[in-house]
């Protein structure tokens, strides 16, 4: 699914997802995140931007969630860099 979703953004498309898989999340080069509860007590925007901005956001549950997975981004790419030189 990312792979076509990124041939899509390539080729000149705009996508717009509606999704709660971490994964696809931390693809996105642009996020809008509702909240901060589902239901009544959501609705509003919570936090907008890239991933990166949005971790920063102490009012986003998505944030919070997401800060893992991008650390662990990070560390392989870092690691990753260490291996080439």
């Amino acid at each position: 699914l990312l792979d076509v979703l990124h041939e899509l953004v390539e080729t000149g498309n705009s996508v717009v997802v509606i999704e709660h898989n971490l994964e696809v999340i931390k693809t996105a080069d642009w996020i809008i995140d509702l909240g901060p509860e589902g239901g009544d007590g959501g609705g509003e925007i919570v936090a907008q931007g890239t991933p990166e901005d949005i971790v920063k956001v102490k009012r986003s549950y998505t944030g919070e969630f997401l800060k893992p997975v991008l650390a662990r981004r990070e560390n392989k790419r870092k690691k990753g860099v260490q291996a080439a030189e």
